[in-house]
């Protein structure tokens, strides 16, 4: 059979010994589980002698393969030995066993997880739409099509990509209200009063086991009891077929307290596409809260990553983007309102359902543009979101890489990692602002400053050169520290990032010349997100702990930075303008002759 289907999540599971890739996907209303026991894990190994290497490694280790492949290594055509497992435990079991054998140089690409690797090698994309080819079956290991209402499709050919334009994805955020008379909340003793939702499909309510006034009461959801509000939740995601779950601070504190509650009281939360119940899995340096097929958003982590405030609470989060006061009440005053009842305990529940309507509103301002960096990237959007922005730029780095041929440096070691950021790069040139109020000002900024500087240096390990050389015009050589990169051929950063800019480039023409208001705005969101991800590509060289980590390079590019708005400084002084305050890439000045 044939179907059209659009992907959300991936795992894989083990069955009759082999990894199984399993990819949550949605066709309209329907979901459908996507089965691949074809792709196999592998990692590549670099040896002076390959033809003993590979010998050495038969003989000792349990593979299903071993082959010579021609990749590049930073640019060099280099042969490789491409080493293939069962499983992908087995590859994590063996790696350091083959590390210590003594014809290997170095094992690299040994730490892409596997779920990465199929969606990368497989150019499967996910929050985009794929045709995919293959059996029906009823049922596979704890999946059952009747009982989840799940459709399940081994695949016998592999998934084909369909033209993408924007889908329109079921979102529902919640919130939870907690009784807290002892201050902090305790999940053994403190019960959960309401749970507020919010959805882009006409979902407003607060579910509780009290109500409020009658001429106020049209959102709110009485239940019985504590055990009843956490299944009504449960109902409506099972019931409307959520795709995007989101919440604020929800890896944190709402989905392990309700874990706690529902557990205490006896609740299932299996609102995964199988059936399954939440689980943490580690991210970054915390837990998230997962479902199989339901993406969890946290969007207190996304905003932290995408403004600079000083507090990233809900209300200063929200009138930041809207310019508007949400209703708060002070968070050690909730039990008492609780308590209360009357007006109070009205203003509680107004609160309940403005948190989650408000974090609704936030969420359709921003997913859009972290969707856009989902398909960019081509990780899983529960990732994507998850990623610093130096993280996402790495993992698109990896997946242009396997384009082209690359086998990706090694992460260094926690060592280096201290080494290194103990290392000082002077950054970008600050003229402190003049004191005073300053009207008619003037502003220079270049546009992609760092980007534009990684391009047309050609700033790359791959093409950098620390000594000496004879014929100085095949290279450019940075300011002060006299870094020098050849200028043919185009590093494979560089190459990557004019790639992802003309790209830009394209869309915001194909923008002024669209009309249609629709299409304009999911451009906009599109050249964002490339934006986004070329100004970060400057982090991946100062950041010691991520692959494409460069001191050198990182110097050069702000060594350079200073001496180009330097001079533009001192040529903009020429027209009569005096730069009053500069920062890195742009600087404001006054319109006078000379300085007063």
């Amino acid at each position: 059979m044939q179907k059209n289907v659009v992907i959300l999540d991936i795992d894989y599971v083990t069955f009759d010994e082999k990894p199984v890739i399993r990819l949550f996907s949605k066709d309209g209303d329907k979901n459908v589980v996507l089965l691949d026991d074809t792709f196999e894990p592998y990692l590549y190994v670099a040896s002076d002698d390959l033809d003993g290497c590979l010998k050495e490694i038969q003989d000792n280790l349990d593979v299903v393969r071993v082959e010579k492949v021609l990749k590049k290594d930073f640019q060099i055509k280099t042969e490789f030995l491409k080493v293939t497992f069962k499983h992908p435990q087995e590859l994590a079991k063996n790696r350091d066993a083959l590390r210590d054998l003594e014809s290997v140089i170095q094992i690299r690409e040994f730490d892409i997880p596997f779920y990465r690797r199929y969606l990368m090698d497989r150019d499967v994309i996910p929050m985009t739409e794929v045709v995919a080819v293959g059996d029906k079956i009823d049922s596979f290991m704890d999946l059952d099509s009747d009982k989840q209402d799940v459709e399940i499709i081994k695949l016998t050919e592999k998934l084909k990509r369909v033209p993408e334009y924007p889908h329109n994805f079921r979102i529902l955020s919640f919130d939870l209200e907690v009784r807290n008379p002892h201050g902090m909340p305790n999940p053994e003793v403190d019960e959960i009063i309401m749970i507020g939702v919010s959805s882009n499909f006409g979902i407003n309510q607060v579910i509780s086991t009290k109500t409020n006034s009658k001429n106020r009461n049209d959102f709110v959801n009485q239940v019985n009891s504590e055990k009843e509000m956490i299944e009504e939740f449960v109902q409506i995601i099972k019931d409307n077929n959520v795709d995007i779950l989101v919440g604020y601070n929800s890896d944190n504190f709402d989905f392990p307290y309700l874990k706690d509650r529902a557990k205490l009281l006896g609740v299932d939360l299996d609102i995964g596409m199988d059936g399954s119940d939440i689980r943490f899995i580690r991210r970054g340096f915390a837990n998230a809260a997962s479902f199989k097929g339901l993406i969890h958003v946290d969007l207190y982590l996304v905003m932290r990553r995408y403004m600079t405030l000083e507090r990233y609470t809900l209300e200063r989060v929200y009138y930041e983007l809207f310019g508007e006061e949400k209703i708060d009440v002070a968070g050690d005053r909730i039990w008492e309102f609780w308590d209360n009842g009357g007006e109070e305990l009205d203003n509680l529940f107004d609160y309940s359902l403005d948190d989650v309507v408000s974090t609704l509103r936030i969420a359709e301002q921003t997913l859009p543009l972290n969707l856009e960096l989902t398909r960019i990237i081509g990780q899983p959007l529960f990732d994507v979101s998850r990623m610093a922005t130096g993280q996402q730029a790495e993992w698109f780095l990896v997946k242009q890489a396997y384009f082209d041929e690359e086998v990706v440096p090694n992460k260094q070691g926690a060592n280096f990692a201290n080494r290194a950021a103990a290392e000082d790069n002077e950054g970008g040139y600050v003229k402190e602002p003049e004191k005073g109020l300053h009207e008619n000002l003037v502003q220079f900024d270049f546009r992609s400053l760092y980007p534009s500087i990684i391009i047309s240096k050609n700033i790359s390990p791959d093409v950098m050169y620390l000594g000496d050389v004879e014929n100085k015009e095949e290279y450019n050589i940075s300011p002060e520290h006299g870094i020098k990169f050849k200028k043919d051929p185009q590093g494979f950063i560089p190459s990557v990032i004019d790639k992802i800019l003309q790209e830009r480039f394209r869309i915001k023409n194909e923008m002024r010349e669209c009309e249609d208001e629709t299409v304009r705005k999911a451009l906009n969101v599109q050249q964002q997100a490339i934006k986004r991800l070329a100004n970060t590509m400057y982090g991946i060289y100062g950041f010691p702990r991520f692959r494409w980590y460069s001191f050198e390079c990182a110097k050069a590019i702000t060594s350079w930075g200073r001496e180009y708005i330097k001079s533009s400084i001192k040529k903009a002084e020429e027209f009569g303008f005096y730069a009053i305050y500069a920062d890195t890439d742009g600087f404001y000045a006054k319109y006078k002759k000379e300085k007063e």
